[in-house]
């Protein structure tokens, strides 16, 4: 099964167990995450046979709305809740993205979960990767999940 494929199966799943929210993919197509504007993004490395990154780019109010319903407790501004939920969110992803990786072959390793928070800011996809970028929709808006892995 394609990458893609396994992110979006990932991320349905996440969303619809550990969240309790729904989600789908945008059938806008998206090629890079661009300028974020009030965004809070969650990172994995990936390290080993492979190198690369696994972003999820959460706008502030969807955030708000995810981490509510993972914490069942209405969160309404971006503090430590918030990246705790977002972290865990690119972790749990990152780990669905090493099991994907690790039986086509590829041994990775993952860092530490991260997060960044801006009112503007742009992820840098470093030189020569694969990328792939997936929007989804929620009913509070939509967010990006973004794979670049060096080639």
């Amino acid at each position: 099964m394609e990458i893609k494929e396994k992110i979006i199966d990932a991320a349905i799943e996440i969303f619809s167990t550990m969240v309790m929210m729904d989600v789908s993919v945008s059938e806008e197509g998206v090629n890079d995450s661009g300028r974020l504007q009030d965004t809070i993004t969650g990172l994995i490395g990936l390290a080993g046979t492979h190198k690369g990154v696994l972003a999820i780019h959460i706008p502030h109010p969807v955030a708000l709305a995810i981490t509510s319903n993972f914490l069942g407790i209405d969160i309404s501004e971006i503090n430590e809740d918030v990246e705790d939920a977002v972290g865990e969110l690119a972790n749990m992803l990152g780990g669905n993205v090493k099991t994907v990786l690790t039986e086509n072959g590829r041994d990775i390793d993952l860092s530490l979960p991260s997060t960044i928070s801006g009112s503007s800011y742009h992820f840098q996809p470093s030189k020569d990767v694969e990328k792939v970028v997936v929007r989804f929709e929620t009913a509070h808006g939509p967010f990006l999940i973004e794979l670049q892995l060096e080639k």
